[in-house]
Order: C-alpha cells, then sequence, then structure tokens
C-alpha cells in the first residue's frame, strides 16, 4: 500500500512537472527577472498612502503619549515625509495639519506589486 501511494505521488509529481519543462526548447536562453531592488523601488513609487482605521491621530512626537495635533480620516489625502521607527512623519492635504502617525495604521497602495 505505501509503495501504492509513492508510486502515484511520484507520477503526479512527473505530470506535474512535465509541461514545465517542455515548455522551453533546450536552446533557449532563460528570461531574466528584474532584480528584487529594482521591483523594490517600482513598488514604493505606485500609488497614494492609505489609512488602514476609519482615524488615527495625529500627533507632535512620534510617541502614543505626545500631544493629539489633530485626526487623520481614511478619505483624506496626505503626503509622507520622513519615517521614524514605527512612525512617519505626515502632512494632511486635507487640513493642513503636520505630525506623525503611527506607521500600523498607514499603508502604501501598491496593488499592482501584490501580482
Amino acid at each position: 500500500m505505501r509503495s501504492t501511494r509513492i508510486a502515484a505521488s511520484a507520477a503526479v509529481i512527473g505530470a506535474l512537472t512535465f509541461p514545465l519543462a517542455a515548455a522551453a526548447p533546450a536552446g533557449a536562453a532563460p528570461s531574466q527577472a528584474p532584480s528584487a531592488a529594482l521591483v523594490s523601488a517600482q513598488c514604493e513609487s505606485f500609488g497614494p498612502w492609505g489609512v488602514y482605521a476609519k482615524a488615527v491621530t495625529i500627533r507632535s512626537k512620534a510617541s502614543a503619549k505626545s500631544t493629539a495635533l489633530g485626526v487623520l480620516y481614511r478619505k483624506h489625502l496626505f503626503t509622507v515625509h520622513n519615517t521614524k521607527g514605527n512612525w512617519r512623519y505626515i502632512t494632511d492635504r486635507s487640513t493642513g495639519v503636520k505630525g506623525w502617525v503611527s506607521a500600523k495604521y498607514v499603508h502604501r497602495e501598491v496593488d499592482d506589486c501584490r501580482r
């Protein structure tokens, strides 16, 4: 019974890998994938920033205990100027408020890089 499972597994693996081996002719040059640094740089330039939560507090310093300056809502557009640990220094373009927000709640919208 065990040898039957091994034989069946080998047949399935062989069937799955054969089309991959047959797809490229023996003399064809392998296609070169873009370097990880290039892909990373391209992904960083994609899309605007977005907010994960309904609202995020904008603070005067990169600390949860610092003074609140305003609120960054999900629908607001904002610009990220700097990163310090798990904090981002932003300008809320809807209100003009500048300050720090937790990086847990803001992200780059990079749908093209996730595919």
